[in-house]
């Protein structure tokens, strides 16, 4: 493997200053952004199963959880040997198997959030056009929308902030996706709010769906896919060590990040609880599995528009938050490996970027589903990034 030229070198280094600057405001941020993302689609759903007692309680063990384990993971990063990708820290501290193992999950579970971001996207946007049509029609009108046509526009978005971002523009990307993840959580929130001061009801009870409507292996698997999706919903552990590279002094990295989850984790989980409740309390055991597709959110229009248009900024925001990192360090392995002159390397970032999107995009287009996707990935998340709690023992020394 051939190190860079000095050319190179320099090159790195100012965009590794560029990044460097991270302070406890920008990590927060860059949590905010990773942490709330499609998984609140269908939190609601999610509580629907678990009931007004287990579900807060479980999303607080979630956020309990992702603190701790975050602290550890910050622990295992070191300041000094300029490694800062989530499978840099598994190599370093654990080796061996464990290494590809991890690796593939992390691809696979990257791969994943990819698709299920272009899926939510164009529900968004197929959403805005349905918002559109019943208010032209009255909400009796089928307004049959087609959300190919969306997700292959998503797609084409993604390409091209595929080839033009890079890993240094997070910061940036981050912020952005911050304040339209609040924007689009509090019209949400307040509508839910509204709707339910108009009935004057509060659905819901505190066990969750009754076995009387369901069987109990469909109200036992309803549990575990509810886990699923909230253990989703703070998947972030794969982006960990890149937010950990950007903090300013590395000298207090662990005291940057806790400070952060303390801001960054609390905020998260106060959006999904009150997401989660509102449209459990709106729906009650008919909640959607997709809070956005079929909540009735219509009306006002403009509003629920913009809370559509809001969320889509996110979600692209974040497609490029989860995969600049998968990016960057493919190519780096490929350029390294093959030697590859500039030129070479352009077309390779060409090819490679653009055959990820065009993927993801189409197994976005053959899969209709979107909880199980959400269930399946927060499962693989959860348990893969919580293995790194395992580190811990390399600490004492």
């Amino acid at each position: 493997m051939s190190l860079p030229n000095n050319r190179e070198s320099d090159n790195n280094a100012s965009q590794n200053g560029s990044q460097h600057g991270g302070t406890v405001w920008t990590t927060s941020i860059h949590i905010i952004t990773s942490v709330i993302g499609v998984g609140v689609l269908s939190l609601a759903w999610a509580t629907a199963q678990l009931g007004w007692i287990a579900s807060p309680i479980i999303m607080l063990l979630f956020a309990f959880v992702t603190f701790y384990t975050s602290q550890i993971l910050a622990a295992c990063f070191s300041p000094d040997d300029n490694k800062d990708k989530y499978i840099d820290v598994v190599d370093a501290n654990l080796g061996g198997f464990k290494v590809k193992l991890c690796g593939l999950v992390e691809s696979v579970t990257i791969f994943g959030a990819a698709v299920s971001y272009t899926i939510a996207s164009s529900i968004r946007l197929a959403n805005i056009e349905r918002s559109i049509c019943f208010h032209k029609h009255g909400v009796e009108h089928p307004c049959p929308i087609k959300r190919n046509r969306y997700m292959i526009a998503v797609g084409i978005i993604e390409i091209l902030l595929s080839q033009i971002l890079q890993s240094y523009h997070v910061e940036w990307i981050s912020i952005v996706a911050a304040v339209m993840s609040l924007c689009y959580s509090s019209i949400e929130v307040f509508l839910g709010i509204a709707k339910i001061k108009a009935t004057g009801k509060i659905r819901g009870s505190l066990a969750g769906i009754s076995t009387s409507t369901v069987t109990s292996t469909q109200k036992l698997w309803g549990w575990f896919q509810a886990l699923g999706v909230m253990a989703f919903a703070y998947e972030y552990f794969l982006v960990f060590p890149e937010i950990l590279g950007t903090i300013r002094y590395k000298e207090s990295v662990l005291k940057t990040m806790k400070k952060a989850c303390l801001v960054s984790i609390p905020v998260a989980t106060l959006v999904y609880v009150l997401s989660g409740c509102i449209g459990f309390a709106v729906s009650g055991s008919t909640v959607p599995r997709n809070l956005l597709t079929e909540f009735g959110f219509y009306e006002p229009y403009w509003l629920a528009s913009i809370a559509d248009g809001t969320l889509v900024i996110h979600l692209i925001g974040a497609f490029q938050v989860y995969c600049q990192p998968l990016f960057t360090f493919f190519e780096d392995k490929v350029k390294y490996a093959f030697r590859l002159s500039p030129s070479k390397c352009f077309f390779f970032k060409l090819v490679w970027r653009t055959v990820f999107v065009i993927a993801s995009t189409v197994i976005s287009l053959l899969l209709p589903f979107f909880i199980d996707i959400i269930g399946l990935l927060g499962a693989l998340n959860f348990g893969s990034s919580r293995s790194i709690s395992r580190l811990r023992c390399t600490l004492i020394r």
